[in-house]
């Protein structure tokens, strides 16, 4: 039986499920100034996973973008833990709830042992709320931070 729990966090995904999950960022920034980035660990050194979150926000610097529009997917996969967090600039335009149904869309995904896809989904749901808020413009727009998947321990 494959465990997906049991392994590194760079080996968690097959490298089909990374493409998913690399070029579901990569299409949701197309469409906004947003940034979306997805960090994966095996354990979560918090209790509470959105903690865990907004220590990493900066040490990826998310914080630097400018419109503060940064949104980082965290999950830690042996811990069973995730987040969601988005800096002031788009947290003020969707609110608490809007995370918390990221969340909870991710885990039913999770429950189903569909994570790719989950992340995946999540992250396109993430990109249109940024579109809506914060569209595209072609002659301002550049890639602020990286659209690869961040690995930690």
């Amino acid at each position: 039986m494959f465990n997906f729990f049991r392994k590194k966090a760079t080996d968690f995904f097959s490298s089909e499920e990374k493409e998913l999950i690399t070029s579901s960022i990569q299409h949701a920034e197309k469409q906004t100034s947003g940034e979306v980035r997805v960090f994966i660990e095996s354990k979560c050194t918090y209790v509470n996973a959105l903690d865990r979150a907004i220590e990493l926000f900066p040490q990826l610097n998310m914080h630097q973008t400018a419109q503060r529009n940064g949104v980082l997917v965290y999950v830690a996969v042996k811990d069973k833990q995730l987040a969601v967090f988005g800096d002031e600039g788009i947290h003020t335009k969707v609110g608490n709830e809007f995370w918390n149904n990221a969340v909870s869309e991710m885990l039913a995904h999770f429950n189903k042992e569909n994570y790719a896809a989950g992340i995946a989904e999540v992250v396109q749901k993430i990109g249109d709320a940024l579109k809506q808020h914060f569209p595209y413009n072609a002659a301002t727009d550049i890639n602020e931070l990286p659209d690869d998947i961040v690995f930690g321990k």
